[in-house]
């Protein structure tokens, strides 16, 4: 553990910081689990609304720096593409 106060301070701060880091990352993951569901019932018009409600959760997380950019590209990407093979 820390001695001096400002480390003390900066272990507090990074704690918090990874706490929420990862509660974004959470809600990242069942966004994209979410639209895979809506995929997987069959019904696109569904599926379409919920993907536009996780592409937004998405590009939010990248904006903030959680994910890169790429990998939100990536991951729309791939949703989009799941979407599109609907019959």
């Amino acid at each position: 553990m820390a001695n001096i106060a400002s480390a003390r301070k900066r272990a507090r701060q990074a704690e918090k910081r990874r706490q929420h880091n990862a509660s974004l990352r959470s809600e990242l993951r069942s966004a994209v689990k979410s639209v895979k569901k809506a995929i997987a019932g069959g019904d696109k018009e569904a599926a379409k609304t919920v993907f536009q409600r996780a592409a937004g959760v998405i590009d939010s997380i990248a904006d903030k720096q959680i994910i890169h950019k790429n990998k939100a590209a990536r991951h729309k990407s791939r949703l989009a593409a799941a979407l599109k093979a609907m019959a």
